[in-house]
């Protein structure tokens, strides 16, 4: 999924927090910025002005304003129509500074944006690459019911009709909380973290078969769902009649039946629970979470297990 950003966009999801302002590029609006871009690139998504390596959005603070001050007019304009040039998604002046006249007409004729905010350069860097990151990193929609168990992230996947909806509602009336259903959004915040949200649309919905659409949030309270949680875990149900009947070798006995899915640039551990009748899903899907929690401490009760049967052996011989 290739994700994008306008300077529009940028400007009033900002706009409250960093009491942004804006000066002058109005026309340069529906600038966009995709994800793609930042690839390939060596600098940050946002910085102090920099006109080697320029950053999508130039801040300018004190020193960069003072810096400015100190070229001869001749290097002055070099310098700023090298800025406009490389096509900034926008420009921000910290601490409530004066523009500049002659930056201000090259924004204007290069519709490049120029804002201007009361915040220190530091806040504005801070706000900006935490914002921009967050939003042009890699994203994927899977197919499940996300869910916080025992505060872990887990995702329940399977066929159509394996009771994912059904397993996430009696986790719900056991404590557990909802974050998405049928179509939860993953995002890689950072090399070793996804992060999974809810789409607008779907907010504090899950469908069951038989009941329709429920608002879990109308019916359990405000405690019964999650607004995002990192992805930890995913439980796969399936249904043996639909899959060729095979007998679980030892070690699979001991191990279970585990493995793992490759979700953007991470392999996260999978456990595979068969739907059969009499077995309660729920408690299942709490052992997994627990499981896996254990195994994250390095604790593997089979590892202990086989250890001990090892270790029984020799002293038998």
């Amino acid at each position: 999924m290739t994700t994008r950003i306008s300077a529009n966009e940028l400007f009033e999801q900002q706009r409250e927090r960093l009491d942004l302002r804006w000066i002058a590029g109005q026309e340069g609006a529906d600038h966009v910025l995709e994800a793609v871009e930042t690839v390939a690139r060596r600098p940050s998504l946002a910085g102090y002005l920099n006109a080697i390596y320029p950053n999508k959005v130039q801040i300018l603070g004190t020193e960069e304003l003072s810096w400015l001050d100190g070229l001869d007019s001749r290097q002055r304009w070099e310098t700023i129509q090298k800025i406009m040039h490389f096509r900034p998604l926008a420009l921000v002046i910290s601490k409530d500074q004066a523009c500049p006249e002659d930056l201000r007409l090259a924004a204007e004729e290069s519709s490049t944006p120029l804002w201007s905010s009361p915040k220190r350069g530091h806040e504005l860097l801070n706000h900006l690459q935490y914002h921009l990151a967050r939003k042009l990193a890699p994203r994927v929609t899977l197919h499940g019911v996300f869910m916080e168990i025992y505060s872990i992230g887990v995702l329940i996947t399977g066929e159509s009709g394996s009771g994912k909806s059904e397993l996430a509602l009696e986790l719900v009336t056991r404590g557990h909380r909802l974050v998405a259903d049928d179509a939860p959004e993953f995002t890689q915040i950072a090399p070793d973290v996804l992060d999974g949200t809810c789409p607008e649309l779907l907010q504090d919905l899950l469908e069951v078969r038989g009941l329709g659409v429920l608002n879990i949030r109308e019916m359990f309270g405000d405690t019964a769902v999650k607004r995002n949680k990192y992805l930890r875990l995913v439980v796969h149900l399936t249904r043996p009649m639909a899959e060729p009947v095979r007998s679980a070798d030892g070690l699979e006995r001991l191990t279970g039946d585990s493995g793992a899915r490759r979700v953007l640039d991470l392999d996260v551990p999978v456990i595979t629970l068969p739907v059969m009748a009499g077995r309660n899903l729920a408690v299942l899907s709490e052992a997994a979470a627990r499981v896996h929690i254990l195994r994250a401490k390095g604790v593997d009760p089979a590892a202990a297990f086989m250890a001990r049967h090892s270790h029984f052996l020799e002293r038998a011989t």
